[in-house]
């Protein structure tokens, strides 16, 4: 790597901000949504999205260099990608995801230096903080919840595949969300039948998914708060992006109430963006552990030997951990 190459990887970095802020401003704006049904020129896009003379042309043109707009005899339309993934109307768009993250995180990031040095930077009610303004209304939670089913997606296929399945009849996801690992687990596995546990809002964009995917029939909601109550009993239980919200001794309380709700020969199986054992390549996993310090009191991430040990703690006679993608990997403890 020339020293001219090593400058621009590192100032790409330091000002990536930049470019993150121009994707995060053209989903708030709705400019892929607005785009979903074809192109338009530059005149009545910006007269669409209210934006300034001055500013829209440099606005547009840089989606198209970050490649996220294609122009073509001055008319603008979405890339492959931006069609598929911040297009409002698709199934598959992560919009909400990064609707939230302009709005919350984006903004929690700004104080990351003060987090660093104090390891206090969320309020006391942190996690309270985030989940009542991602839950605060119905649209903004359907729109979440649907972002999260489709950054989970590849995630739960490798699941459905991976895990022995058929040494199990029943499953409860804890945390369910939308319902996109539940659907994928009936789908994939006939003989199975589950439950997605959650909070009460959840539910009625629960059961529009789960009456969409057909698997209604197998599949149902149940209302709880896995901290003021036992966890659903089931042959096998699951935790997606639950453990690392939460402080050292929550997790353990969480791993010691599913081990309880397990019948003998009964598993666990907690998936998350986990770092590696030698803390070097998954930056995933890193940046999320980092967005916990920002966005909770106490959270953070962890890697799958660190889980296992927590999972033997609390009595699991047997633990693996298996790579799902790129960034994620679950970890299974075995009653």
């Amino acid at each position: 790597m020339t020293q001219t190459t090593a400058a621009d990887r590192i100032l790409q970095i330091g000002l990536g901000f930049r470019a993150a802020k121009v994707l995060l401003t053209a989903v708030k704006l709705g400019v892929f949504t607005q785009l979903g049904d074809g192109a338009a020129d530059l005149q009545t896009l910006s007269c669409i999205l209210g934006l300034h003379d001055r500013a829209a042309r440099d606005f547009l043109d840089a989606l198209v260099a970050l490649g996220l707009l294609e122009r073509e005899d001055g008319f603008y339309r979405n890339s492959a990608e931006a069609s598929t993934f911040l297009d409002d109307a698709k199934r598959g768009c992560i919009g909400g995801y990064l609707e939230m993250a302009d709005a919350i995180l984006y903004p929690a990031w700004g104080e990351l230096g003060e987090a660093v040095t104090t390891g206090q930077s969320a309020p006391e009610d942190g996690n309270r903080d985030l989940f009542n303004t991602l839950y605060a209304t119905p649209q903004g939670l359907s729109s979440f919840l649907r972002a999260m089913s489709a950054l989970s997606a590849d995630a739960a296929g490798a699941i459905a595949r991976l895990f022995p399945w058929c040494n199990h009849r029943t499953f409860v996801d804890i945390g369910a969300a939308q319902g996109r690992l539940s659907a994928t687990l009936a789908h994939a596995h006939p003989h199975l039948t589950g439950t997605g546990f959650d909070l009460p809002a959840v539910k009625p964009v629960f059961d529009a998914f789960i009456e969409a995917q057909g698997v209604a029939d197998r599949v149902m909601f149940r209302s709880g708060n896995f901290f003021c109550e036992p966890l659903p009993c089931a042959d096998v239980l699951i935790m997606g992006h639950i453990l690392h919200d939460w402080d050292l001794a929550q997790k353990r309380a969480l791993l010691a109430k599913a081990y309880e709700a397990l019948p003998p020969g009964g598993a666990l199986i907690v998936y998350e963006a986990m770092i590696d054992e030698d803390r070097r390549k998954n930056a995933a996993g890193l940046l999320s552990s980092l967005n916990m310090l920002v966005m909770t009191p106490g959270g953070f991430d962890f890697s799958g030997a660190e889980c296992e040990g927590w999972m033997r703690r609390a009595g699991f006679a047997k633990t693996w951990t298996q790579t799902l993608t790129d960034t994620h990997a679950m970890t299974v403890g075995l009653k």
